[in-house]
């Protein structure tokens, strides 16, 4: 269990840190041998297009991608119309119903905000925070991927998301996903962003408690660990788990969490009428890949979205921030 993050430790948004100083940070906050390993695994296989993750290709990965999407929407002349609803993103709200939960926590709202892409989707983060600016939350989430490419400069994405986080208020806690860089964990903790890496804090109200739960990206870069991050949860607590992907399904339900909150498929993002995804982009059944789902006891929720991959475009999915109300049942 790690504690939440002091106020007094955010830095300035701007103020980010040398490549030296990133390195120092991770060995203090991972250990040595932990920071060079996951360091390692993200210097081998970053940009690798075939056999690495869950699924055996990786289009994004592919150099050019972006131009290939993009010349076949202007041909098509549906480009600019794809870039102008990629810039709708919409306010839902998804109320988590469950007879376990404490009854101080009844009511307990989550913001949860996924696949940002900032570097790339700077409309659609404009319109991001100004539907968040106004709201009432109680705890903030991200599940993963800050970053357009999956690979290079992380600064860009970063200053994206350091102008979002002043329009968000409260504890906010984070994990990576397959776009992410593990060399931007101490910048985004400097912004007030509590990362979990295979990590869990615990939420106080009262007298009673849930715990929150974030792991690793487990789509490409394969380094999550759901054992470590849940060994010390009772069973009888409710718990909540963050990953980038839903991907992990299974493994998260005979664990015995209670909810999981997730992103990564951004729904399909070109979608055929009626949001039929052209593609997931993943290992998991089509009526997980977007909104609520349920495996076993575990309620789940996929997120398709705030932001855009690999070209600023969306055909029949809107892009979206939601609200999840946490409500005891009788």
């Amino acid at each position: 269990m790690i504690s939440t993050l002091n106020p007094s430790q955010i830095g300035r948004p701007a103020d980010f840190l040398s490549n030296d100083e990133v390195l120092q940070i991770l060995e203090r906050r991972l250990g040595p041998l932990h920071a060079r390993q996951r360091r390692g695994i993200e210097s081998a296989h970053e940009a690798q297009v075939f056999g690495q993750g869950l699924t055996f290709f990786h289009f994004e990965n592919m150099p050019l991608s972006h131009v290939i999407i993009e010349t076949i929407l202007r041909l098509s002349g549906t480009y600019w119309r794809g870039r102008s609803n990629a810039a709708k993103v919409e306010l839902r709200t998804h109320d988590v119903i469950s007879a376990r939960l404490p009854a101080a926590f009844d009511g307990y709202t989550i913001l949860h905000l996924s696949d940002l892409h900032t570097d790339i989707s700077a409309p659609a983060m404009k319109r991001v925070a100004e539907l968040v600016a106004g709201l009432h939350y109680d705890l903030c989430v991200l599940t993963g991927d800050y970053r357009g490419l999956t690979f290079g400069p992380s600064r860009p994405a970063l200053e994206g998301l350091a102008e979002l986080r002043q329009a968000l208020s409260g504890d906010i806690y984070g994990v990576l996903g397959n776009h992410d860089s593990i060399l931007m964990v101490p910048d985004l903790e400097r912004m007030g962003v509590r990362m979990l890496l295979n990590e869990h804090v615990m939420i106080e109200r009262g007298d009673a408690h849930v715990f929150v739960t974030g792991i690793d990206d487990a789509h490409f870069y394969r380094v999550d660990n759901i054992e470590k991050a849940a060994a010390e949860i009772p069973h009888e607590a409710f718990s909540i788990l963050l990953s980038h992907t839903p991907e992990v399904y299974r493994q998260a339900s005979h664990a015995g969490f209670d909810l999981m909150l997730s992103g990564h498929t951004h729904g399909g993002q070109i979608c055929l009428p009626g949001g039929i995804p052209v593609t997931l982009d993943s290992d998991l059944p089509r009526r997980m890949g977007r909104g609520v789902w349920k495996h076993h006891d575990m309620i789940g929720y996929t997120s398709v979205g705030a932001g855009s991959s690999v070209v600023p475009v969306r055909f029949n999915c809107p892009p979206e921030v939601t609200v999840h109300t946490l409500r005891k049942s009788p």
